[in-house]
């Protein structure tokens, strides 16, 4: 397969609900959709559990996660960019960027998990096991003025 830039994003867990003020991604609906206060006052009743905001001990372990997954898979990580609410990464790699980015939740969340010493099955029965929300957004990078201004973005205009 070869090799394709993408600009990744995820949030974390209960952080930017269906309906919130900043505008959503309806899936299945083209666009970001206007702010709904009742349909996000249901998602946050809907909740299974406080959202997470990520302190920076844990940012550290999110940012060290993607970077080391990314050497072991051999992608290239251009910009990583770890905040309390969301995760940025702009990469090469030779996966398609849904897969990259199951990859990398997944293993954030195991090692955030293992931080919090959830890793019995007691624990994880009784502490926090969802970091992240379902789903992100992926974008292909088509040329190198993207790539900078991705890079750019993710690196200063957070």
């Amino acid at each position: 397969m070869p090799t394709r830039t993408f600009h990744i994003v995820w949030t974390t867990y209960g952080t930017w609900l269906p309906g919130d003020q900043r505008g959503w991604v309806h899936k299945g609906t083209r666009g970001v959709q206007p702010p709904d206060e009742e349909r996000e006052a249901a998602a946050r009743r809907r909740l299974a559990q406080q959202p997470v905001q990520l302190t920076d001990p844990q940012r550290r372990i999110v940012e060290q996660t993607i970077r080391t997954h990314c050497r072991v898979r051999g992608w290239s990580p251009y910009a990583v960019n770890v905040r309390s609410n969301h995760v940025h990464v702009v990469l090469r790699t030779d996966r398609e960027a849904w897969d990259v980015m199951k990859q990398l939740k997944s293993w954030c969340s195991r090692r955030l998990s293992d931080a919090e010493r959830l890793d019995d099955v007691v624990a994880r029965r009784a502490g926090r096991r969802r970091w992240f929300t379902e789903g992100g957004k992926c974008k292909t990078i088509e040329n190198e003025q993207y790539l900078e201004n991705a890079v750019q973005y993710v690196l200063h205009g957070q």
